[in-house]
Order: C-alpha cells, then structure tokens, then sequence
C-alpha cells in the first residue's frame, strides 16, 4: 500500500492526545444497582435509555472534571470534543466544559450506548427467566460476539467505532480530541486502537472497573495511538467526591447483565 493511500485510510495519523470519558452516574446506573439487590426482572425507570439523566452524585463527578480542566493550562484543553446524543453523556460533557470557552462539541450518534434491543431495561435475572434460550445462546457465543434480539454485540459497537477513528485519524491530525460516552464504546475503541485479542479484552473488563467519569487516554507516537492512562480517576479523588461504577464481574455475571 502507498504512503498516501494508508493516511487516506486513516492509517499514519493521530490526534496529538484522544481521551475517552465515560458518562457521570446516572438515574439508570442507580435504576440497576437497586433491581440487582432486590432481585427484580427489570430496572425501576420512566425514562428510555436515551433519555436517562445523570443523578446528584453525577452531576458532582461532572463538575469535579471541569475543575481538572479549569486547572489545565489554555494549551493542554481540548481542541474539540466529541459526545454521545444520549442524555448521560451529553451532559456530562455540557457540565465539565463549563468553564472553557471556544470548545467545538459535536454529538455524534456513532457513539451511542451499546443496544440491548429486547433486553433494554432488564437486569440477567430478568433476562435468564424471560428468554432462558438466549441466555443459553449468550454463554456459548460469548460476550464479544453475542447480539440480543434486536440489539447490537460489541462487535457491532466496534464497527461504529472503526468509523469514528477513521474519521478522527483524517479530520483532527494534531489535535487533543476529547471524547464523552459510554462503558462498551471504550472498551470497542481499546479493541480496535490496540489490535487486543477477545481473551486480554474481556479480562480487562472483568479485573479493571470503569468508573463513571474515568479517564482513559491516548497519545500520539508516531502517527500510533498509545495507550497512556486507563480509567483513571484523580480528579474525582482530588475534588472528594465518590468514586462509582458496576460490581467487577464475575464467571456469574460475565456478559448476561452487560
């Protein structure tokens, strides 16, 4: 392949920094955590999954990012952010950017949360009781590659986000890319940025939680993304606000719940 026809792929360029952040908590993490410990089929919730805000507590984590940016100097903040539609990252990106001005913000529905399709809003329990073939369907096939009824498998997910690289790699050459969205949407962009193999993925996912409103971050060496920092969490320790994310998983709950 010719040297112009590996950039024209995206291929040979990088954004000088791309950070990952994943939404503040919101109403629905809050929705799971209190089906799980009540034994319930289906999360408590009014709203659909696009639309779900972020709690109190969120809102605190959010702010707490944009007292790290406030810090940063005028070179280091970001040159352009890009941010999941739904309601949970959106705004969490609205509250950390706050105190910065001139900041392009595009919504850029590639980087939607995952789709559970027939699973939406349903804890394992739920979905073990009330489609017991596809869970068994689940655990054959594997997190990675099992879809859901009408839903999408991370791989799925991973796809949107070779297109999105694509397009950062060709549009934002140099530039500190800032990118608010979702727990599955991270973990498709360390996929597909570090080659990782199903085996190292999953494991990550299993021993490495990912807080909401963690930091994961790359940075350019050579015209390669360089992994630089993974969930990363000072700036919620330094403002002492609360640190939140899913129970690590577990050969119980691997995939069904995620």
């Amino acid at each position: 392949m010719k040297a112009t026809e590996s950039i024209a792929a995206g291929r040979g360029t990088a954004p000088s920094e791309l950070v990952l952040v994943r939404h503040a908590q919101s109403v629905g993490n809050l929705a799971d955590e209190s089906a799980r410990q009540q034994g319930l089929g289906r999360l408590e919730l009014t709203t659909r999954d696009a639309d779900t805000p972020l709690s109190d507590v969120g809102r605190e984590q959010a702010a707490a990012l944009g007292e790290y940016l406030g810090r940063l100097e005028p070179d280091e903040h970001p040159d352009v952010v890009l941010t999941s539609p739904y309601e949970r990252a959106a705004t969490t990106a609205e509250i950390a950017l706050g105190r910065l001005d001139h900041v392009n913000v595009l919504r850029d529905e590639r980087l939607r949360e995952r789709d559970l399709g027939a699973f939406d809003g349903m804890t394992g329990l739920g979905i073990r009781e009330a489609f017991p073939e596809e869970a068994e369907r689940r655990s054959l096939m594997g997190k990675l590659y099992y879809r859901p009824p009408g839903g999408e498998s991370w791989t799925d997910v991973a796809l949107r986000i070779r297109s999105v690289l694509s397009d950062i790699r060709q549009d934002y050459v140099g530039k500190r890319v800032w990118v608010f969205t979702h727990q599955a949407v991270i973990m498709s962009f360390r996929l597909v940025i570090e080659g990782l193999e199903e085996t190292k993925l999953l494991e990550i996912d299993r021993e490495v939680p990912l807080a909401n409103c963690s930091l994961t971050t790359y940075r350019d060496r050579d015209g390669a993304l360089e992994l630089a920092g993974f969930a990363a969490t000072d700036h919620l320790q330094e403002q002492a606000v609360s640190e939140t994310h899913e129970r690590p998983h577990t050969p119980h709950r691997d995939g069904i719940d995620a």
